[in-house]
């Protein structure tokens, strides 16, 4: 089975603050770490400095998780990122979070829409960003 490509990769230390009273890690925690993850990917793809620029930037449609296996502390785990799809005006990026004997704990899918803050409305998103996607994934879309 061929492994799926995932260009973002983030390392967190499990901490104790992210245990709810059964020990393990809650549910927020990991919707926590899909948003570490996600906030490098949508830096690399250059959409902070689109929404510095232009006040036209990322917005958080939905997100969802599927818990596969507990976490607990101490540990670390790593959040790895990919985008599945691009539409008109959004994306979806898919997640992974792998404990430290490398299992799947956790996936998601969160979808972006790219938004134009003055005009409050949803826009088409950038060619620019769509090639930096591309170039990161190593293919089109």
């Amino acid at each position: 089975m061929e492994k799926t490509f995932f260009p973002v990769k983030v390392k967190i230390r499990i901490d104790w603050s992210d245990l709810d009273y059964f020990g393990h890690v809650n549910n927020i925690s990991i919707f926590k770490y899909f948003q570490t993850s996600r906030v490098k990917y949508l830096g690399r793809i250059g959409l902070f400095r689109l929404f510095r620029e232009t006040n036209t930037g990322p917005i958080l449609a939905s997100s969802k998780g599927n818990f596969r296996q507990p976490l607990f502390f101490p540990g670390h785990i790593t959040v790895q990122s990919r985008v599945g799809f691009i539409r008109n005006t959004s994306f979806g990026i898919f997640h992974e979070i792998i404990d430290d004997k490398g299992h799947i704990s956790a996936e998601g899918q969160d979808v972006i829409v790219v938004f134009d803050f003055d005009k409050n409305k949803k826009v088409a998103v950038p060619q620019k960003v769509r090639s930096l996607i591309e170039r990161l994934e190593g293919k089109s879309f």
